[in-house]
């Protein structure tokens, strides 16, 4: 994934990570990656004054059934995005699409036989993808 990213970031493609995850987790990912964590779209915890746990903030989209989607129509509307691509392995990601342009499916951690059968181009490693940018 790390050299994914990178290739995508030498031809100018800006890579969001859009995550039902946890902010605190995600952002952490999106460092290893050189994702800025500006590009990060994920939950966010609450906590009391006293530290205890409050819940999670419910204004993130991605709080929310189809949150993914709402944050790929606020991309496309803010930075103008001719194509979004979304790659994911989950029915939330795939259900992202559209208003994403295109969905990758991605099995290499888990394989969800709904994914799988439904995504029109599915993959279990991310070389796949770094031959395709290679063409």
């Amino acid at each position: 994934l790390r050299e994914l990213v990178s290739r995508l970031h030498q031809r100018g493609v800006q890579v969001f990570l859009v995550s039902g995850g946890f902010q605190s987790i995600v952002e952490h990912v999106a460092l290893q990656l050189n994702i800025p964590t500006a590009n990060v779209f994920a939950n966010r915890l609450k906590f009391y004054f006293n530290g205890e746990y409050a819940g999670f903030d419910e204004t993130q989209p991605t709080s929310e059934s189809g949150g993914k989607g709402k944050v790929i129509t606020h991309l496309k509307e803010q930075f103008h995005f001719k194509k979004v691509v979304m790659i994911g392995d989950g029915a939330t990601d795939m259900e992202a699409c559209p208003p994403a342009d295109c969905f990758i499916g991605f099995g290499g951690n888990v394989i969800r036989k709904q994914v799988k059968e439904k995504a029109k181009w599915y993959i279990t490693h991310f070389d796949e993808l770094l031959k395709e940018l290679e063409e």
